[in-house]
């Protein structure tokens, strides 16, 4: 029985890789600090005779080093994430990015573990090649926009990873999400799906950021951590690096109102200045697309969940969490 260890497995993403995991038969322990994650994500799962929990930050290298011995593959998830967290504590972000990135490499190079590593869109910074490739330049904004911190951190991340990868032969994969959604997903640190079917169902106001021209694809987190598990098992994705997400865009003033319609909701949609929003100066993408030519070359892989059969997951959750 493979054993796997999820590092934010409490988490959004984390929760739906683990149930998927318990699902194959594999034995999965998470190990979370609970500042995003939830264990009520874990509710479907909860009983799970393979499943171990452990509350714990992954900078605890004790715990980490006994967890990573006992495991054969990491699937490293844990992270600050958010537009609004990263915003308001840049400390934080990147001190669990990157700190928390090299407690787990170092303690998977002692044991000789692989490496499933999350990164993020993020690190193509103000990119202007579209879709954006796995190779394509980097470009961030200035350090005194603390917004870039979390780029940064997660590129600084990947060069880690690479470099174990090159210099002891740590085996890693990277995988870059776009835009991740799906059930269990909160608005609470600025997802945007999440933030507007809660605002459409209450038959409040759905604010958009900025003039809501900017686009996004927003890839189901089933289709994504499908994803992640066959990159895990596939040979030739080992010291690469790979786009998950769908390459099908859509507008923000778009997506509020694809939310309004599948949710019934009258609310109005309100524009709300970036520098109201977050803070002044704040940097947004005009656009966000991914290539997924490499994934579907390496895995035979592609997303197969409509916009709609996803926005029509996540107000069913909702409705059901309202009435739970």
């Amino acid at each position: 029985m493979t054993r796997a260890l999820i590092t934010g497995g409490s988490g959004f993403i984390g929760s739906h890789l683990t149930e998927y995991l318990l699902n194959l038969g594999q034995h999965a322990t998470v190990i979370d600090n609970l500042s995003t994650g939830k264990l009520t994500n874990l509710a479907p799962v909860m009983d799970h005779p393979n499943l171990q929990i452990v509350i714990e930050d992954i900078r605890n290298t004790q715990v980490m080093d006994r967890l990573v011995s006992e495991c054969d593959i990491i699937y490293h998830l844990a992270a600050m994430v958010g537009v609004q967290k990263i915003v308001s504590e840049p400390i934080n972000t990147i001190e669990v990015n990157i700190g928390g990135t090299e407690v787990v490499f170092k303690t998977a190079r002692r044991y000789r573990k692989k490496v499933m590593l999350a990164s993020t869109s993020e690190v193509y910074g103000k990119g202007v090649n579209f879709p954006f490739k796995e190779d394509d330049d980097s470009l961030l904004g200035p350090t005194v926009r603390n917004r870039w911190s979390y780029a940064a951190s997660k590129a600084i991340d990947e060069f880690l990873a690479l470099a174990y990868h090159k210099e002891v032969g740590l085996p890693v994969v990277i995988f870059r999400l776009f835009n991740t959604v799906g059930p269990r997903q909160t608005g609470e640190y600025g997802m945007v799906v999440p933030r507007f079917v809660r605002w459409a169902l209450a038959g409040e106001p759905i604010r958009v950021y900025g003039d809501g021209t900017q686009s996004r694809c927003f890839g189901n987190v089933k289709d994504v951590v499908d994803a992640i598990y066959k990159l895990s098992v596939e040979p030739r994705a080992v010291g690469e690096v790979f786009n998950i997400g769908t390459p099908h865009e859509i507008t923000i003033r778009e997506l509020a109102e694809r939310v309004r319609q599948r949710a019934n909701s009258n609310s109005p949609i309100e524009f709300i200045p970036y520098e109201q929003a977050y803070e002044p100066g704040f940097e947004d993408f005009q656009r966000r697309v991914p290539s997924i030519e490499k994934i579907t070359q390496t895995i035979e892989w592609a997303p197969t969940t409509t916009l709609d059969e996803t926005i029509d997951q996540i107000i069913a959750y909702f409705r059901e969490s309202d009435n739970g």
